[in-house]
């Protein structure tokens, strides 16, 4: 690891440490002695001991953000560190630290903190951010960035999911340590490239559940975004932030991941269309990973019109759809009042797109319960893989209930592993053989209305489960899955997800585009 690299790890276990008023730590991460200074508006402590004991005194600091972190390398034992920070009620910050390397690691020699307005690096971005809200938005600019080209997108302003790599600016993860230790991406993701050589822009750089595992919509760190269909609903996540700020008409296009559902959910709770394309289908560099194996780029538009266009700009084109096949044994898992909607919505579906609709059985109880959990221990397997070594080294940073997850995760053997994956071989091949090629399956996107932020986490749990049933299925399948707002149930909207064929993403799309459904939330 390189010395920027190194430090930037200090920092990050400073800041957790800060934020849990971690005294032992902190005192363990400045150097001792009597020539350590710490500095501020209200003057300067001299020695480690004075440090300690007006951190005693004080009874912990103000929750922050770091937003940016800047290093430089003066020698191989020395380096100089400059956090950009952001409180909760806008005040801006900075921190300089001289850190030293001895016998116990990385420590502070020297701090100096200030607050208020700051010169910036970002100046015209943290402008616009200080106006946005920041349990949606991580940056915002005017625009963030502009488009390359001309296209068929102009004027489409997006949202990007804070997982894509945006040229300028780290990956954050939904995790202020993450952010504090990454480094500016040096390129776009490919999709996104694509979407700037089509003429869409980007508007800022939106909000995830923390590393993207999660379905609720709501983080520790930042608080859950607004959902404009009522105060205090979640939002739905992972994609949390692009989509609420589609929902609220502050961006056009949200750009975002669906592993297990984080494009679907959002998309059902906030009335939204939603796309989750094929598995493998759209390039996942520039991405954090999640589970590889299900991982996906989708995106999210309050118009079926614009989600088709996106993606005709970015997928091949597909036979069309030529029959809709009514899962009831799908359906039957959703809340009564959902179930009853959709199935009317159905009906509706194939009236205006002139598609034949019939009902029928999708999978049996029996398999549909080996599926999912053999997909949630591979999903595990392949988390734990992903971010395991950078959680072990940074604990207590996460959640309870994605710490948690990784734990589950990082439990599973290789036999059991081994054992999972193959009974979701068999899955997938059995689903490529039922939804076959111009056949959409509906099915419920989430399994209830968006439930309330402040619900008990046993109901969380109970609502997480009922829906991965259904969102995991695309998943198991490596399938394509649209969702258009389809009906409301005691004044909040659910959507209506349809599975196709692998590759059936345009004729998805197509399909909505030709309904054209739209729900409104109150002004």
């Amino acid at each position: 690891m390189s010395v920027p690299d190194e430090v930037r790890a200090a920092v990050a276990r400073y800041e957790t440490a800060l934020g849990a008023n971690d005294l032992p730590e902190l005192d363990a991460l400045f150097a001792p002695g009597d020539d350590t200074l710490r500095a501020d508006a209200g003057g300067v402590l001299v020695s480690h001991a004075a440090i300690s004991d007006y951190r005693r005194g004080r009874g912990g600091a103000p929750a922050r953000t770091v937003t940016a972190l800047h290093v430089v390398e003066h020698t191989a034992d020395l380096a100089t560190a400059v956090a950009e920070t952001l409180r909760p009620d806008g005040t801006r910050g900075l921190q300089t630290q001289v850190w030293e390397r001895g016998a116990a690691g990385w420590q502070v020699r020297v701090a100096h903190v200030s607050s208020g307005p700051v010169p910036s690096t970002r100046t015209a971005a943290d402008a616009e951010s200080e106006r946005a809200d920041p349990a949606t938005w991580r940056v915002v600019g005017s625009p963030l960035v502009a488009p390359t080209l001309a296209g068929p997108l102009d004027g489409v302003s997006v949202a990007v999911k804070d997982l894509l790599d945006v040229a300028g600016h780290p990956v954050g993860a939904g995790n202020p340590v993450r952010l504090a230790q990454a480094v500016p991406a040096a390129t776009h993701a490919p999709v996104l490239a694509d979407l700037l050589a089509a003429g869409a822009h980007v508007q800022g750089i939106a909000r995830t559940d923390e590393l993207a595992y999660s379905l609720s919509g709501t983080n520790v760190h930042h608080g859950s975004p607004v959902n404009p269909w009522g105060a205090g609903l979640v939002v739905g996540g992972s994609t949390n932030g692009p989509a609420s700020a589609v929902a609220r008409g502050q961006a056009d296009l949200g750009l975002g991941t669906d592993t297990a559902g984080s494009i679907r959910v959002p998309a059902s709770y906030c009335g939204l269309h939603g796309l989750r394309p094929t598995h493998g289908s759209l390039p996942l560099d520039g991405v954090l990973p999640l589970a590889p194996g299900f991982d996906t780029v989708g995106w999210l538009t309050r118009d079926a019109g614009l989600l088709h266009e996106v993606a005709s700009v970015l997928l091949p084109d597909a036979a069309p759809i030529t029959s809709l096949v009514l899962a009831t044994d799908l359906v039957a898992l959703a809340d009564a009042a959902v179930a009853s909607a959709l199935t009317s919505a159905a009906a509706e579906l194939a009236a205006a797109s002139g598609l034949p609709v019939r009902s029928a059985q999708l999978v049996t109880p029996e398999e549909h319960e080996r599926w999912f959990t053999a997909f949630r221990t591979v999903q595990g397997a392949q988390a734990w893989a992903a971010h395991g070594a950078w959680i072990e080294a940074n604990p207590g940073v996460l959640g309870p209930g994605i710490a948690q997850r990784f734990a589950d995760g990082s439990a599973a053997g290789p036999d059991v592993v081994a054992v999972a994956e193959v009974v979701l071989a068999e899955g997938r091949a059995a689903l490529r053989e039922r939804v076959g090629l111009g056949v959409a399956v509906l099915l419920p996107a989430a399994s209830s209305t968006a439930p309330p932020v402040s619900a008990p986490a046993e109901r969380k749990a109970v609502y997480r489960a009922a829906t991965l049933r259904l969102t995991c299925l695309a998943g198991v399948g490596g399938l394509p899955s649209a969702v258009a707002p389809a009906a409301l149930v005691e004044g909040l909207p659910v959507g209506l997800a349809l599975l196709g064929a692998a590759g059936s993403d345009t004729a998805l799309t197509a399909v909505l585009a030709s309904w054209d459904r739209r729900l409104a939330p109150p002004s």
